[in-house]
């Protein structure tokens, strides 16, 4: 009886031992499968996909472009201006959606030499009034939207404005005069002003009151609390230009021939101007494009690799050349389109109303987040203007077999050759210019083109015709 239980217990103790054994030939197996087919899967990777990647990665640097001294604004601004439509479905008790974009000197420890920079500077918080709450229900796999929210962004300052940059527009007297009478207003309002060294120069030869006027320096682009342009479309362009990274709030007075972004008038310039400092004020988010021009070869890659921000557009024509541009198309490094034409117009949507609109393209609100494309003069009746969403990177290339090189302008300005294998790599910039609104960002929008381009005017229709039939 005992022996029988004896060897019945041998085999009991034997069996862990070659479970152990089979379940690791097992998993050794298992693995060396998965290892064959992850090889495998490698060895068969789409290479349109892996050619994409690769053009991402390799243009796609906002982080490198920006530069260091931006990096604590561009974590709080590219991300959320980026994604506005998603920060307007978040709305709190009021019925206000809130979004730190653009605000100064909030920052992480880790940045905390940038954040001694920042403090300075005065700030701001946005709102986004809403007249309903959006509401996204899917039910039985159908989505249906509730409500809808205005668009319209409130600037608020958490305390005055202090700093004041003013850029003026040369060769006017009545440019001059209203500079002269704001610089005086601004002093009265214990402000710190900063003009160009030529507009310093003739406010000393007015008078030598004007002595506390100082000269804008490059440093001072992290201390600026509010920006004054006195000029017309072409001033806002130059004023923007000089802020790589954010751009502080812009007020634009109407003194040039075009005001697409101009709003404000010499009229009652007291009280706009005191209405802006102490109260919140509506503004216009004015998307830039981000550019940089790539060489064919490394060297020249990194020696032109600098970003460029663009306002209104991006130019590329055949310059004196007798042929047609030759220029192929990528959006997100895929091939999309050939250019056989005069040339090509890469817009954003504040400068749909410039050059864009005169080849042809759509007339869009500032604040619409895209990039429109716009051909000039096609050699094709099938090629109609395109608009493509904002967060897409394009990518224009004057191939081998082009038969001239190409050129490209920035906001009509900047003219470089592009040369066969050079290629012009186009994004959405993560610092938008905030221009302040007179009468709200629609309203503004829509009687700068009543008012500049005399948009759907025409003389009414008699009302004395012929008599309507009876029925």
């Amino acid at each position: 009886m005992s022996s029988s239980k004896i060897n019945s217990a041998e085999p009991l103790q034997q069996n862990p031992a070659q479970d152990n054994d089979d379940r690791l030939r097992e998993s050794t197996d298992a693995l060396r499968t998965i290892a064959e087919a992850s090889k495998q899967a490698a060895e068969e990777k789409d290479p349109p996909q892996a050619d994409a990647a690769e053009w991402k990665g390799k243009f796609e640097q906002p982080d490198k472009i920006s530069g260091g001294k931006h990096d604590v604004v561009h974590c709080e601004s590219a991300q959320n201006l980026d994604d506005q439509n998603d920060s307007n479905n978040q709305t709190n008790e009021h019925g206000m959606g809130s979004n730190e974009v653009l605000s100064r000197g909030e920052s992480d420890s880790a940045h905390g030499a940038i954040q001694n920079q920042m403090t300075e500077k005065v700030l701001f918080e946005l709102t986004w009034s809403s007249k309903g709450n959006d509401i996204v229900s899917c039910e039985m796999g159908n989505i249906k939207t509730v409500g809808r929210t205005s668009e319209q962004i409130t600037l608020t300052w958490k305390s005055e404005p202090q700093t004041v940059l003013i850029i003026t527009k040369p060769n006017s007297t009545h440019v001059r005069d209203l500079c002269e009478d704001i610089v005086s207003w601004l002093y009265m309002h214990k402000k710190k002003i900063y003009v160009e060294p030529r507009v310093q120069e003739e406010l000393l030869n007015i008078s030598s009151y004007f002595e506390f006027v100082k000269i804008w320096q490059d440093d001072l682009q992290e201390k600026v609390d509010l920006l004054i342009t006195l000029g017309g479309d072409g001033t806002v362009l130059w004023a923007a230009s000089m802020f790589q990274g954010p751009v502080p709030p812009l007020v634009s007075f109407s003194l040039g021939s075009l005001g697409f972004m101009t709003p404000f008038r010499r009229d009652g310039y007291k009280k706009q101007l005191e209405s802006i400092i102490k109260r919140p004020i509506r503004i216009t988010l004015r998307h830039r494009l981000q550019c940089q021009i790539v060489g064919d070869s490394a060297e020249e890659e990194n020696a032109t690799a600098k970003a460029i921000f663009v306002l209104n557009e991006v130019t590329i024509d055949r310059g004196q050349s007798p042929y047609l541009t030759n220029l192929k198309c990528y959006c997100d490094g895929e091939y999309v389109t050939s250019v056989q034409g005069d040339g090509l117009i890469l817009s954003t949507t504040s400068g749909s109303t410039a050059y864009s609109v005169a080849a042809g393209g759509s007339m869009v609100h500032p604040q619409v987040p895209g990039i429109l494309l716009t051909p000039i003069c096609p050699h094709s009746l099938s090629f109609r203007p395109l608009m493509l969403p904002e967060h897409v990177t394009i990518g224009v290339e004057v191939p081998a077999s082009s038969r001239s090189s190409a050129w490209v302008s920035f906001d009509g300005k900047g003219r470089k050759e592009l040369k066969t294998g050079d290629k012009l790599i186009c994004s959405m910039a993560p610092w938008p210019v905030p221009t302040v609104c007179l009468n709200g960002s629609t309203r503004d929008f829509l009687c700068s083109i009543l008012e500049g381009l005399n948009w759907n005017q025409r003389k009414t229709q008699s009302s004395d015709g012929p008599p309507q039939p009876q029925p």
